[in-house]
C-alpha cells in the first residue's frame, strides 16, 4: 500500500509538473518576445511594460476566481479549464498583428496562469503524505525552471531566424496536454472529503480569510507573495532587456540570461532538500536574504562576469524561494477554504506583479539607473523575508485540516 502511494504520488507530481512547465514556458517566452516586439513593432518603453502588466492583470482576476472555484467544482477541473484557457490564448496570440489585441489575449492567458498555480499546489499539497509534501512542492515547483530553460532555448534558437509567433504556436502545445489531464488526472482526496452541501459559499470563504484564527497568517501571506512577485516580475521579465541596456545586443542578451536560467535548478533541488529538514521558514528567509543581495549586486554590476555571476545567484536564490512558498502557502488553511486562501494571496501577489513591470520603464525613461532600480527590488524582498520571519508559523510536517 505505502509503495502504490508513492508511485500515485510521482504519478500526481509528473502530470501537475508538466502543466506548471507549460505555465512557465509561457512567461518564460514573454521576456524574450516583449524584446523581440519592441524590434517589430517598434514598441515604446511604456507600452512594453503593459504587455507585462496586462498578463499579470490577468493573473490577479483568475487567481481570485478559480481559487475559489477550487473550493466549488474541485481542484482537477480548475486545473484543465485554466491549462486549456492559458494555451489557446496563447496560439491565437501568434496571429495578431496590433498591440490592442495582444494585450486582449495577454489578459486571457494570465487568467488562465494565475488560476492554475496555486490550484496545482493545492492539489499537490492534499495528495501526499505530511513528511514529503513540502519537498515534493517544491519538486513541482522546479518544472518552472524547466519551463523556462526550454523558453530561453526557443527564443536563442527560433526568435532569430523564425519569429516571436513561431514560438508563441510551440507554446499552445499544452492545449492538447490538458485533453489527457482531463481522462487521468485523479482530483485531491481530501477535497473529496468534504460533501458538497458543507462547502462554503464564495462570500463565507473570503470571510473566513479574515477570521481570527486566520488573520495574521493571512496578513502575513499577502505582505510575502506582493513582495516577491512584484520583484520577481519587476526583474525577470526585463532581464533581457536589461542586458540590451547594459550595451549587449538581443541575441547575446538571449544567450546570457540561458546561462542565468540553468541557476534555476539547482536553486530548487537545494530548497527541496532544506525544506524538510530546516523547514519552510529556514527556506524562505534565507533565500530571500539571497534573492535581495544578488539582485543588489546585478544592479551595480559593470563587468560582464559580475554581472552572470549576480544573474546566476539571483535565478539560484529567487527560484529557490518560489518553490518554498507555494509549499508554505497550502499549508496556512483549513481544506474548505484552501483553494481560496491560496488564489487570493496569488492574486494580492499579482498585483505586484502589475506593477513590477510598469515600475522599470517609467523609471529608466526618467533617468534613474538600473542599480536604483533593482535597489528597490531588493528592499521589497526583504520586507518579504521580514513578514515570513515575524508573523510566519513553522508547518514542517504539520497535517493538513
Amino acid at each position: 500500500m505505502k509503495k502504490q502511494k508513492e508511485i500515485s504520488g510521482r504519478k500526481l507530481l509528473g502530470i501537475a509538473g508538466l502543466g506548471w512547465m507549460f505555465d512557465a514556458l509561457d512567461v518564460g517566452l514573454l521576456s524574450f518576445i516583449i524584446a523581440a516586439l519592441q524590434v517589430d513593432w517598434g514598441l515604446s518603453v511604456q507600452q512594453m511594460g503593459w504587455i507585462g502588466s496586462v498578463n499579470s492583470i490577468g493573473m490577479a482576476v483568475g487567481a481570485m476566481f478559480f481559487g475559489l472555484m477550487a473550493d466549488r467544482i474541485g481542484r482537477k477541473n480548475v486545473f484543465i479549464i485554466t491549462l486549456l484557457l492559458f494555451s489557446i490564448g496563447s496560439g491565437l496570440s501568434a496571429f495578431t498583428t496590433s498591440l490592442t489585441v495582444f494585450l486582449i489575449l495577454r489578459f486571457i492567458i494570465g487568467a488562465g496562469l494565475g488560476g492554475e498555480l496555486p490550484v496545482a499546489s493545492t492539489l499537490v499539497s492534499e495528495s501526499v503524505p505530511a513528511e514529503k509534501r513540502g519537498r515534493v512542492v517544491v519538486l513541482l515547483e522546479s518544472y518552472w525552471a524547466a519551463g523556462w530553460l526550454i523558453a530561453a532555448l526557443i527564443a536563442y534558437f527560433i526568435i532569430p531566424d523564425y519569429g516571436w509567433q513561431t514560438a508563441l504556436i510551440l507554446s499552445a502545445i499544452p492545449a492538447f496536454y490538458a485533453i489527457y489531464l482531463r481522462l487521468n488526472l485523479p482530483d485531491s482526496p481530501r477535497f473529496l472529503s468534504v460533501k458538497e452541501k458543507d462547502r462554503p459559499t464564495i462570500g463565507q470563504s473570503l470571510s473566513a480569510l479574515w477570521a481570527k484564527e486566520n488573520r495574521k497568517r493571512t496578513a502575513m501571506l499577502w505582505i510575502l507573495w506582493f513582495c516577491v512577485v512584484f520583484s520577481y516580475y519587476g526583474m525577470f521579465l526585463w532581464l533581457p532587456s536589461v542586458m540590451v541596456i547594459k550595451g549587449f545586443s538581443l541575441i547575446k542578451s538571449f544567450q546570457y540570461v540561458l546561462i542565468m536560467t540553468l541557476a534555476q535548478l539547482p536553486g530548487y533541488f537545494t530548497a527541496a532538500w532544506f525544506i524538510e529538514r530546516l523547514g519552510r521558514k529556514f527556506v524562505l528567509v534565507v533565500y530571500l536574504i539571497g534573492t535581495a543581495l544578488s539582485a543588489y549586486f546585478f544592479g551595480n554590476a559593470e563587468s560582464l562576469g559580475l554581472l552572470i555571476t549576480a544573474g546566476i545567484f539571483l535565478s539560484f536564490f529567487n527560484l529557490g524561494a518560489w518553490g518554498a512558498l507555494y509549499a508554505y502557502t497550502p499549508e496556512q488553511y483549513p481544506t474548505k477554504i484552501r483553494g481560496t486562501g491560496a488564489g487570493t494571496a496569488a492574486a494580492v501577489g499579482r498585483v505586484g506583479g502589475i506593477l513590477g513591470p510598469l515600475l522599470v520603464p517609467y523609471l529608466v525613461s526618467s533617468g534613474i539607473s538600473i542599480s536604483t532600480i533593482f535597489a528597490i527590488f531588493c528592499g521589497a524582498v526583504l520586507v518579504g523575508a521580514a513578514a515570513v520571519f515575524f508573523l510566519g508559523e513553522e508547518t514542517k510536517k504539520k497535517e493538513l485540516a
